[in-house]
């Protein structure tokens, strides 16, 4: 019985062929693994598997590259979108792409960031973003929020002291180098597709030229907020949303 329950005619889930059958490091809930399915079905049916570049540094995400059978490098912390810059320079026809967190993007490579978006770089930088650092304890990032708790800052982060969350997607859209600038999450099946079509939108212009493109996805850390799945789904959209508000702040790919 429990075979023909779980025979491939009555699965949900489709798994793309660049995911490979390697067992995620990812804890339950997290919204990596969504994210990293929605990345292979994108660069499948835009048929460049054999041209897809994927950038990583530290972080969460740093063993993407045994998941998602395409071409990857390694970057040091923050470092991603400047070697991402080298190697599309080098290789233009390729879908060169970063994959980074907050703590990573918005704080150690904030400078990297912002200066490749703004020098127009045709590479697509996908931003998860859980307000917290992920993978090295649950220490309170950029983007952790006013009054957020977290390891480092456990009584909530005050302004007075810690300064205010860094809003980085809306100061990407004001950049004169970026085409596209959006904010998407992957809680809901509709808010997966949406996410799936601000990436291969995003892909599509670097290919064409276009310039820079960010697409942040505002996602849980159940692990690090100390709540379980369902609960850390809750607290994204009751907290972070009206902080982060999704979907697009910048499209300028029609023009």
């Amino acid at each position: 019985m429990a075979n023909d329950i779980i025979s491939p005619e009555n699965l949900v889930y489709k798994k793309p062929t660049l995911m490979n059958d390697t067992t995620m490091h990812y804890c339950p809930g997290c919204s990596h693994g969504v994210v990293h399915k929605l990345v292979a079905e994108v660069i499948e049916e835009m048929g460049m598997t054999n041209k897809a570049i994927g950038v990583c540094p530290v972080g969460c995400a740093v063993f993407a590259y045994r998941y998602l059978d395409i071409d990857w490098q390694e970057a040091p912390h923050g470092r991603a979108p400047a070697v991402a810059t080298g190697i599309k320079r080098v290789w233009p026809d390729r879908l060169v792409f970063t994959y980074q967190g907050d703590g990573d993007l918005a704080c150690i490579g904030t400078a990297e960031t912002i200066h490749a978006l703004n020098r127009g770089e045709n590479i697509p930088i996908i931003f998860i973003n859980n307000a917290i650092y992920g993978m090295t304890g649950g220490q309170m990032a950029p983007t952790t929020l006013m009054g957020q708790k977290t390891a480092t800052c456990p009584y909530g982060r005050e302004p007075e002291l810690h300064g205010y969350n860094l809003n980085i997607t809306e100061l990407a859209s004001h950049l004169k180098g970026t085409c596209y600038v959006t904010r998407q999450s992957v809680d809901t099946v509709a808010s997966i597709n949406k996410a799936k079509r601000a990436i291969r939108k995003a892909f599509e212009a670097s290919m064409q030229g276009k310039g820079s493109s960010l697409i942040e996805i505002v996602a849980t850390c159940n692990s690090g907020w100390k709540l379980s799945p369902v609960k850390a789904n809750e607290w994204m959209r009751e907290n972070m949303f009206p902080e982060y508000e999704k979907g697009d702040l910048k499209d300028t790919t029609n023009l």
